[in-house]
């Protein structure tokens, strides 16, 4: 079994930059709208029996003028999977369950119904197999076409930098995952979702790397765009409930769907940073 370390370390470093930088966007988003919020980080440890090592992560929370709810999470982790668990993951086996996983998650829930939500991850995985995946997913309440198709061109131009089969690939991939069956709906507008991104030697590991690192840069360029195009804009009490409408739907994908979630609860991450995804408010008609 090849020894991943060094690379796990590449990832996490890129990952706590990215953090740091995208968390510095959003508090300067916030003094432009006269506010002095700022992020509470909260580190804690992951605890697993007979593990001397198993790592554990950050998370950072703001709530503010613009930024009603925004968690952006980094964590490094690994050990065992439990053996049910372990046969539903790429390269893990009950006789071979170790992991080491280490990455960023982002959901942001905004004040103005007219500014989008967001989700955004990234990660770096390694069982008897290494892999990257992620992607990003624009979810208003209110759509504006404009702002739907900036965000595509965005994350079109990242992905052809690398691969003229990406985009459509990866669009498709978070299309068909973004969506609640019982409702028959997508969560949002869509965006690019991609996994097993498999890393066979360093040559790949840095190509699939050098793809995640303009995930990164293409969210952290164009969501403040949006952000800043939509703040100002007024709303009415028509418009706050269908986002609390529509946050309901939002909680429904991830307590019921969203893979992300079960990883977490199945691998003993941390509460609070696993639900730190759910809306702070939401309403069901």
């Amino acid at each position: 079994m090849t020894d991943w370390t060094d690379q796990t370390e590449q990832a996490r470093g890129w990952f706590e930059t990215l953090r740091t930088r995208i968390c510095a966007e959003f508090e300067s988003i916030e003094r432009e709208a006269g506010s002095d919020a700022a992020f509470q980080y909260d580190g804690w440890d992951r605890e697993e029996e007979g593990n001397d090592d198993p790592g554990g992560g950050t998370r950072g929370l703001m709530k503010g003028k613009i930024f009603e709810k925004v968690g952006v999470n980094v964590s490094t982790v690994r050990g065992n999977f439990a053996p049910e668990f372990a046969a539903s993951v790429n390269g893990a086996t009950a006789e071979n369950p170790g992991f080491t996983a280490t990455g960023i998650s982002l959901v942001a829930h905004m004040a103005n119904p007219h500014v989008p939500a967001v989700h955004m991850n990234t990660r770096f995985l390694t069982t008897q197999a290494a892999w990257f995946g992620g992607g990003a997913d624009l979810n208003p309440p209110l759509p504006y076409e404009e702002d739907t198709e900036e965000f595509h061109a965005r994350f079109r131009a990242a992905c052809a930098a690398h691969n003229p089969t990406y985009y459509d690939r990866f669009r498709k991939w978070a299309d068909d995952y973004f969506y609640i069956p019982h409702r028959d709906v997508h969560r949002g507008v869509g965006g690019i979702f991609y996994d097993h991104l498999e890393c066979d030697d360093e040559a790949a590991f840095g190509r699939n790397l050098a793809f995640t690192k303009d995930v990164g840069e293409a969210f952290l360029d164009i969501f403040p765009k949006l952000v800043r195009r939509r703040m100002g804009t007024e709303f009415t009490d028509a418009d706050k409930r269908e986002q609390l409408d529509w946050r309901g739907r939002y909680a429904e994908f991830n307590l019921v769907y969203d893979r992300g979630t079960l990883f977490g609860l199945k691998t003993g991450g941390n509460i609070d940073a696993i639900l730190m995804s759910l809306p702070p408010e939401a309403t069901w008609s």
